[in-house]
């Protein structure tokens, strides 16, 4: 993507799950990224969310700090960072809620000419997984690392 991302990323060993820090006028905000294992093999969920004050993951929160570009291309790094290590798999995910799904739309839709030069992006539609093309009505996505 065209913006800069956060670059002290903490990851555990097997790269399941990143913590950054979100910097901007609300102050420091703790962010964290997982990917679990979902009864498809090769399929991974990721799932985004802020860890709160008593250590819990919500990805319901909106923190409004400022960074929302930001934010969005380290997760799109971060999922390059994993697809390195695990070319064969596949990560899956969607907003918490519509609106962000939809935002999620809107920022891969901007950001696809570079993305796909990186990524294969999918989309469900009828149950079948198709191409993503920039403004199609979405639920989710499906991504993975492009095969040369």
């Amino acid at each position: 993507m065209k913006y800069s991302t956060y670059e002290l990323l903490q990851a555990s060993a097997d790269l399941s799950i990143f913590d950054f820090i979100s910097i901007g006028p609300k102050g420091p905000i703790h962010k964290r990224i997982a990917f679990q294992e979902t009864i498809i093999p090769e399929i991974y969920n990721l799932s985004f969310g802020d860890i709160n004050k008593i250590g819990e993951y919500d990805d319901f929160s909106v923190s409004d700090n400022g960074d929302r570009d930001v934010i969005l291309a380290t997760v799109a790094n971060i999922v390059e960072i994993y697809l390195m290590k695990y070319p064969n798999r596949w990560i899956s995910f969607e907003g918490s809620t519509r609106e962000r799904t939809r935002l999620y739309r809107m920022a891969i839709g901007i950001n696809l000419k570079e993305l796909s030069v990186k990524f294969d992006i999918y989309t469900q539609v009828g149950g079948r997984l198709v191409p993503f093309l920039k403004n199609m009505p979405v639920d989710n996505f499906v991504v993975t690392s492009k095969k040369p």
